[in-house]
């Protein structure tokens, strides 16, 4: 009988069907059974909501990207172990992995705005400031500020509605600026539009949100990479999760080769040049700058890893609002930073601000004792020069050119410099 089986199975299957029916004993269903055609079990990765953060939508950053992590096409690098452990929600980073085709996959950057302790003491803080209680649903107890309430009646964001918002982005805000922020806000489907009419009030509460406890993910938007902006790509919003583009802080290369160095300080110093000077007529100036604030990519360009620290001065329009009017605080102030934290002055931002802070913070642990005595000595009187605020006699733009001036001999044309390999075999920009 199972060699009558045989024969009608030779008759009726191709040569690689019939290999693998005699092998599996000329049962045909065994053999559809052991196809490596058909994918096999995999576990089920069961996300928290806590761990996102959707249980606190919407007093959250958005819920964009949200399917990429329930479909597992957002993997955190913990995932690839046998464990498929998620990884601790205490962390301020994770690196993760990203795809749209379940084929390729890229490194991206999954960060929450603040540290999850930080969020969940503003969170106490709500609860206890608006109702008088330990715990409470936050979207309830946030609507019923009369800041959320203007918004919900406005058509447009004004300079009104964001005075006392501790970000440095909105700490002189122009018409123009805040036009931008809703105009590319992508948490929502139909962005473009000056006005606020395509958002919900679900919409409008997490955009509030998000401005007062982190502006890092607006200014992705508002700058994107594609356009040239020095800023990695935004990839979307799940919860208080954020999801960008991959790059590696710039500490890890403060013990780089000298050509390496040579060629990050270059490109430092061309950021804030752009920063400073650009098309939009925009001037942009750091509150605060580490070794996390800046990063890498695979191909070597340097990029702002954290805009949180980002001011933005419109050289076009001015503020409308004076120091004065920006010393309102409320709830939204509160969320992050001490109520009693004093603000920027607008009018006390130089445009050699950012490069002092990088020449203090940044520039000697990438160039010190990096090169030949006669160059390493004149980039050392520089740096010192420069960390003590250039003196009167030298703007921002010429110290920064002084110091290109010595650096630019310094790197090297190969490919660990892809970002600009070949091009710089051919062109004397390098």
């Amino acid at each position: 009988m199972g060699l009558w089986i045989c024969c009608l199975c030779s008759r009726v299957a191709d040569p690689l069907m019939l290999l693998l029916v005699l092998a599996l004993g000329c049962n045909p269903s065994t053999a559809a059974t052991a196809s490596p055609s058909v994918p096999h079990a995999k576990p089920s990765y069961s996300f928290g909501r806590t761990f996102l953060g959707l249980d606190k939508c919407n007093a959250c950053i958005g819920t964009s990207i949200c399917k990429k992590f329930f479909k597992e096409e957002i993997r955190f690098d913990t995932w690839l172990s046998s464990h498929l452990k998620l990884p601790p929600s205490s962390l301020l980073s994770y690196s993760g992995n990203y795809t749209d085709d379940a084929k390729s996959w890229r490194l991206v950057d999954i960060t929450r705005l603040t540290s999850k302790y930080q969020h969940d003491r503003a969170d106490k803080r709500i609860c206890t400031s608006l109702l008088k209680t330990k715990t409470c649903s936050l979207e309830r107890a946030l609507r019923r500020t009369q800041r959320f309430q203007k918004w919900l009646r406005a058509k447009r964001l004004t300079p009104d509605l964001v005075q006392g918002l501790p970000s440095p982005l909105l700490r002189c805000p122009s018409q123009r600026l805040l036009d931008r922020i809703v105009r590319r806000y992508a948490e929502v489907p139909d962005a473009g539009s000056i006005y606020m009419d395509h958002l919900t009030d679900r919409d409008r509460l997490r955009l509030l949100y998000t401005l007062a406890v982190n502006s890092h993910p607006i200014l992705l938007q508002m700058f994107p990479d594609v356009e040239g902006w020095p800023f990695p790509r935004y990839l979307g919003s799940c919860g208080r999760l954020v999801v960008s583009a991959s790059t590696r802080p710039l500490r890890d290369f403060f013990g780089a080769a000298p050509e390496v160095a040579a060629d990050l300080a270059l490109q430092l110093l061309a950021v804030l040049r752009s920063m400073a000077t650009n098309d939009l007529n925009y001037f942009f100036y750091f509150t605060h700058v580490d070794a996390g604030t800046f990063g890498v990519f695979s191909n070597g360009h340097l990029f702002i890893r954290d805009a949180s620290t980002l001011g933005i001065i419109d050289k076009e329009e001015g503020s409308p609002l004076t120091d004065g009017q920006q010393e309102y605080r409320d709830i939204f102030s509160c969320l992050t930073v001490d109520c009693q934290s004093a603000f920027v002055s607008c009018d006390s931002i130089r445009e050699k601000h950012s490069l002092v802070m990088v020449c203090q913070d940044l520039l000697p642990k990438l160039l010190t004792g990096k090169f030949q005595p006669p160059v390493q000595e004149r980039i050392d009187a520089f740096l010192q020069r420069c960390a003590r605020g250039l003196g009167s006699e030298h703007g921002a733009s010429e110290a920064a050119a002084e110091l290109a001036e010595i650096l630019k001999p310094l790197r090297s044309c190969d490919s660990r410099f892809a970002y600009r390999y070949p091009d710089c075999r051919y062109s004397d920009k390098y």
